[in-house]
């Protein structure tokens, strides 16, 4: 065996041996105290007491488990609040299920069999509470006295460094974390340039002030808590020195596996003027300045005196329908219908709402029922689509198509192409392009070099010589997987090859519409719109960001949308840089 292995394998023994005591002397505390009217007596009494210190006993070491950890930081309040979650399962499991069994009676789990079990309720809430804080005190006095017991210096650990904090960095560092816990020899790093885990799926309606744009963001400390966490940017990769240099003036960062998720950024073909004058949809910053930008207009259109030079202003130009620009120009939409009423002197007439694309349809990615669907709901709406050209230039108040027709507006939206993060890009074998790989993940030409998510072209073994799409669902079964494959190398196993059916696809179309298609199902329609908001609702990372975009999607059913502009100093004219 591994010499790290047996390392990692003592070490969760004395956290489960930890985990315990703290559970046997919490259940001894709260035995004593509930002993004298709810225990029985007699051989029956020592079979009850026995049962209920195997029943902490278990409760401790499920707590050690839980919260122990390569760096052990785990708050007391935190743990105590898990124990009693703990605590709730084991009394349904145990007083309510185990107990009668034993005694010969079939669990009912009814109303008054919870009512008789209450006090056993209230033990068991103290019990959980009361080992989680002892849990922390036992692990924390051992790191300080004995020695941090999951570092354990003398181990070779090997060093992944992961670059990326989007679904596929983080979905590989949750899963680093729980292969750590079984024991894998891994000391794992985690660089980004940002340092939250943004849900880009809902990023189009923080741009249109349907969400707060928090809301849709999760720290990534918080989401790969036993993970090292390195907020900075990357500016190169040294694969023959196996180090990546940060760009701050820090030592580098040696690696013996590197993974890279770092994602794509916009990617405008080098056509004149787009550049300095399109406006992205890549992160939170993006979609609040462009929130801010089209307040701003709305403010400078309800003073403009002439109509024409007010249709410039509210005239609203999308290059790219795909997913991204479809949910964005349904959004802009939404925005400007919502708020409208506050703006007297403007009227819906005043507003204009372009889609360009190459296609002859929207949503490519869908089929043509689909799409067709898509189309005309949008143009239902006013919204006006421009097939089979692309956007040529782009200056301060205007854009050109490619048939030469100019279209004066103030805010121009590219969501036409992506390219792989200029990390990637500056790779020798990339080329420009997605880091090519093998079904295993491994980017080739390169040693221990790995690649997931948008910046990687992993093959699909089942569509004839293509790859994966760029999307969360991909991205965040990639983390997993590739987690998987790195320990297995380090194991000398052999990595397996990465397979998945997309579940399937989503799109919001504004106005309580949507289209989509799911397991060869499709829906559209207020179904639709249900079904995308219950999916993404469910895929938030965490519960608290759940609640609160459920009160944002709640508010804004009941409210118009929000005019407060949160950078005033961007309403005087047209915003000048976009970047």
């Amino acid at each position: 065996m591994h010499e790290s292995t047996r390392a990692y394998r003592r070490a969760t023994g004395e956290r489960a041996v930890m985990g315990v005591i703290a559970g046997l002397v919490a259940g001894g505390v709260v035995g004593a105290v509930m002993a004298s009217q709810h225990m029985p007596t007699g051989w029956w009494g020592g079979v009850a007491w026995a049962g209920y210190a195997v029943y902490a006993a278990a409760v401790g070491a499920v707590l050690a488990a839980a919260v122990g950890g390569s760096r052990f930081r785990a708050p007391v309040a935190v743990t105590a609040c898990g124990g009693v979650l703990v605590g709730c399962v084991g009394w349904l499991l145990y007083s309510l299920t185990l107990v009668p069994l034993v005694d010969g009676r079939t669990p009912t789990w009814s109303a008054a069999a919870t009512a008789a079990s209450y006090p056993q309720l209230v033990a068991d809430l103290l019990h959980g509470g009361l080992t989680g804080a002892l849990v922390v005190v036992l692990l924390s006095a051992r790191a300080r006295h004995g020695g941090r017991m999951s570092d354990a210096p003398q181990r070779k650990l090997t060093r992944i460094v992961i670059v990326g904090g989007g679904f596929g960095g983080v979905s590989a560092g949750r899963a680093f974390e729980r292969l750590a816990v079984r024991g894998a020899p891994v000391d794992v790093t985690l660089v980004s340039d940002s340092n939250y885990l943004l849900f880009t799926p809902m990023l189009a309606e923080v741009a249109s002030g349907a969400l707060e744009a928090r809301h849709i963001s999760a720290p990534v400390r918080a989401s790969v808590a036993h993970t090292r966490f390195r907020h900075a940017r990357v500016e190169q990769v040294d694969t023959v020195a196996r180090c990546v240099h940060l760009a701050e003036d820090v030592d580098p960062i040696p690696y013996d596996h590197l993974l890279l998720a770092v994602g794509t950024v916009p990617h405008t073909f080098g056509l004149p003027g787009i550049e300095e004058h399109a406006w992205t949809l890549k992160n939170l910053s993006d979609a609040t300045r462009l929130r801010d930008h089209v307040i701003a207009l709305l403010e400078r259109s309800e003073q403009e005196r002439d109509a024409g030079e007010r249709r410039r202003i509210l005239t609203f130009v999308v290059a790219g329908a795909g997913f991204a620009g479809t949910e964005t120009i349904a959004e802009l939409y939404d925005l400007v219908y919502g708020v409208i009423q506050f703006y007297p002197a403007i009227g819906m007439e005043d507003a204009r709402f372009v889609l360009v694309h190459p296609g002859e349809r929207v949503l490519p990615e869908f089929g043509s029922e689909l799409g067709t669907y898509a189309l005309e709901r949008l143009k239902a709406r006013g919204i006006e689509f421009y097939p089979g050209t692309r956007v040529a230039e782009a200056t301060e108040d205007s854009v050109r198509l490619m048939d030469g027709e100019w279209i004066p507006t103030m805010t121009f939206v590219w969501t036409a192409g992506n390219r792989p993060a200029p990390l990637v890009a500056d790779l020798p074998i990339a080329g420009g392009r997605p880091l090519p790989t093998d079904p295993q993940m491994r980017v080739a030409g390169l040693d221990r070099v790995w690649a997931v998510g948008d910046c990687a072209r992993i093959p699909d073994p089942a569509a004839d010589g293509r790859h994966y799409p760029p999307t969360a669902q991909h991205a965040i079964r990639q983390g997993k997987v590739v987690a998987d494959n790195i320990v297995a190398t380090i194991a000398g196993r052999q990595p397996k090859a990465f397979e998945f059916r997309t579940i399937g696809v989503l799109v919001a179309l504004g106005h309580r519409t949507a289209a989509g298609e799911v397991r060869g199902f499709r829906f559209s329609g207020l179904t639709a719109w249900f079904l995308w908001r219950g999916v993404y609702l469910a895929k938030l990372p965490g519960a608290e960001k759940r609640i609160r975009v459920l009160f944002d999607w709640l508010l804004d059913l009941a409210f118009p949308r929000d005019i407060v502009l949160t950078e005033p100093s961007r309403s005087a004219g047209a915003v000048k840089s976009r970047r």
